[in-house]
């Protein structure tokens, strides 16, 4: 009796530590491609999502693969390939310049996972799921930042004249979402500021960048919006050399230029990142989806830390989050670029 009672104990923990192991065992180790039109080293936009590639290699047990394609039309096609050649389970995307390619490869291998983010892009088997982050909402939060340091001329470098400014990369649909909500946000502060606007015509020249900024603070321009990845980087430092302010764009860009660049619209690519493929290992993935992630859904925001606040005023910084949370409820609504 006494043996059959060590022999039951004995199999119940065995079964007992199957069950416990099973429970604790890695994810499955999918093959994570992270692809995009530019280069990495923008501390922007393709950064932000490549610290959710990273993220998921550590966390979640993914082989990844980044290929960046350094907004070279040749090597779109070759990438793509690439991808495939390397028999990636996945494929994040950033495919400005290359929507139509990145259809036909989807169509050609429905069974990838295919995520493109930023922009909507829909093939015929309706297998690529898009991220599509609202950057009006974002925008409309720097607009309103702005709107505060130019009617604001207790804040040393602000002028009388109500007069903020934008540099673009270049003139696209996204560009022109950014702007939209950027000067909704701006004149919901105040109905007479004026908005000027330069498209540097690239997005990896931090010189040009720069002569954009100056020839806007040149013209009372205070405050300059920085959308333009690399070539933003020049905004940030005309800012500090002109004694004028800057925001940054996509990452944290505040602590670039101490004191001189008062907040940065945050356009979250790798915590969406982290967030998509979380779905794909729970189950819950769907493709052909499109995920619209603003304010409320955490896909954009403001980085508001000590930087900010050796800038803004605390009332300034208060107005700011009660127009954050009206935005997120709804009691704010900001009208979407449909140009």
């Amino acid at each position: 009796m006494k043996n059959r009672i060590v022999s039951f104990a004995l199999a119940l923990l065995a079964i007992l530590s199957l069950a416990l192991g099973s429970s604790l065992a890695a994810p499955p180790r999918y093959k994570v491609a992270y692809l995009i039109n530019g280069a990495l080293g923008d501390l922007s936009f393709y950064d932000s999502g490549q610290e959710g590639i990273d993220r998921i290699k550590k966390e979640l047990n993914a082989e990844t693969r980044t290929i960046e394609c350094n907004y070279d039309p040749v090597a779109y096609p070759q990438a793509l390939q690439s991808v495939v050649a390397w028999g990636a389970d996945v494929i994040f995307v950033v495919s400005y310049g290359f929507e139509d390619l990145l259809m036909q490869y989807a169509d050609m291998y429905p069974e990838k996972k295919w995520i493109n983010l930023d922009t909507v892009v829909q093939n015929k088997k309706n297998t690529i799921t898009n991220v599509d982050f609202i950057e009006e909402e974002g925008a409309f939060m720097a607009g309103v930042v702005a709107g505060l340091v130019t009617t604001d001329t207790s804040i040393p470098g602000a002028n009388r004249d109500k007069v903020i400014g934008a540099v673009c990369g270049e003139d696209d649909p996204i560009m022109r979402g950014f702007l939209f909500g950027y000067e909704q946000g701006a004149k919901h502060i105040d109905k007479d500021i004026e908005l000027k606007t330069i498209f540097a015509g690239t997005w990896d020249d931090p010189v040009r960048g720069k002569q954009a900024a100056k020839q806007l603070y040149s013209q009372k321009v205070d405050v300059i919006f920085q959308i333009a990845a690399l070539t933003g980087s020049g905004v940030l430092e005309a800012a500090k050399e002109e004694g004028k302010y800057a925001i940054g764009v996509d990452s944290n860009q505040n602590g670039l230029q101490p004191g001189h660049v008062v907040t940065s619209m945050l356009k979250h690519m790798g915590q969406s990142i982290y967030r998509v493929y979380g779905t794909i290992l729970d189950g819950k993935y769907k493709p052909g989806m499109v995920l619209e992630y603003g304010l409320r859904e955490g896909g954009v925001g403001l980085a508001i830390d000590s930087h900010t606040k050796d800038i803004l005023p605390a009332k300034s910084l208060q107005r700011v989050m009660d127009i954050e949370n009206k935005v997120k409820s709804g009691a704010i609504k900001v009208e979407r670029y449909r140009g």
